[in-house]
């Protein structure tokens, strides 16, 4: 008896294939296994999960959202802080920018954040120069940092001092060169230049720090390749160090914005009184005056609401800027 040949069986045991254009059936009738039960342990997981992300979501509803929204309903109410506010719409606004004050508190904001670019570059230069392998870099790296961790309060007092006209440290350093110096704090000219100074002086360590981090991140071949093609030190600098460093250069410039246009322990220990003829004060000062100090709190918190757009719309900018710029090395 001849025994089929093995393509007959495999041809005879393969299961008919449905006909193209239509969709495959269970021939059995069965329907999809029905989904696990999830265990016991992985519930108690999930509830626990639920809890850490409902412990921060919150505290931004109760600390964040709740107070914002608040916030811009007193902007538009007449409200001492103390009886029931009553709302009047967009008064506050309108006699806000008829406010001299607040027109001039914005322009001392705006005119001290001068100090950012000065310090951004004097903390590039010392970062450059840390970098080196020379004695004392450590050294040099924590007594620049020591100002950051120290308390602004303390600082405050101590440039205040050292700025006093009759016996300041800055004054006596200038006689020694024959220099009259100024009362610095009491003169319209020369307060905001002061305040520049001491900011940039307390945040330099900072963006020094950051900066050096990145420099140091940056591949040595770079370096070599770019002295072979026959760079020499500042054509390296420019296309491959200033590039390299952009993303901090931008982290330090949108934090020192929003941190710059909060300026105010600072202001209100150097020059309680906004300074000669309102010439230190800045917009926050500006507003604790008015809520703490005069109870206008609807009208503190317009002018609130307008910085913070201000702010929202400065750095939203600076976001495009630098996603149009990505960088690139030449």
């Amino acid at each position: 008896m001849a025994h089929p040949s093995a393509e007959t069986r495999a041809r005879t045991a393969a299961p008919a294939t449905a006909p193209a254009g239509t969709k495959p059936t269970d021939t059995a009738g069965t329907t999809p296994p029905a989904r696990p039960r999830r265990s016991r342990l992985h519930r108690r997981e999930h509830r626990v999960a639920l809890a850490f992300v409902a412990v921060p979501l919150v505290g931004f509803l109760l600390f964040t959202l709740y107070p914002l929204a608040y916030s811009i309903y007193a902007s538009m109410t007449s409200w001492n802080g103390l009886s029931d506010p009553q709302f009047i719409g967009l008064d506050n606004f309108t006699r806000m920018f008829g406010d001299p004050y607040f027109l001039k508190s914005l322009y001392n904001t705006f005119f001290l954040m001068i100090g950012i670019p000065i310090g951004l570059v004097l903390a590039l230069t010392l970062a450059l120069a840390l970098n080196r392998k020379m004695a004392g870099t450590t050294f040099f790296r924590t007594v620049y940092y020591i100002p950051v961790i120290s308390s602004l309060a303390a600082i405050a007092i101590l440039w205040q001092w050292a700025y006093n006209g009759d016996f300041g440290l800055v004054n006596q350093v200038l006689a020694i060169f024959g220099i009259d110096g100024p009362n610095w704090l009491m003169d319209k000219d020369t307060v905001k230049p002061a305040l520049i100074i001491m900011a940039v002086w307390k945040g330099l360590g900072y963006s020094m720090l950051l900066y050096l981090a990145a420099i140091q991140s940056v591949p040595r071949s770079l370096y070599e390749a770019a002295a072979l093609d026959g760079a020499n030190a500042f054509q390296q600098f420019r296309s491959i160090t200033l590039p390299m460093v952009r993303p901090v250069t931008f982290f330090l410039v949108v934090t020192s914005v929003i941190a710059g246009s909060q300026i105010f322990i600072e202001i209100n220990i150097m020059t309680p009184t906004g300074g000669p003829e309102f010439s230190s004060a800045t917009i926050v000062w500006y507003i604790w005056q008015k809520a703490f100090e005069n109870l206008q709190m609807g009208y503190a918190s317009a002018m609130s609401v307008v910085l913070g757009l201000i702010v929202f719309v400065i750095t939203a900018i600076q976001f495009r800027v630098n996603a149009r710029n990505s960088f690139s090395i030449d």
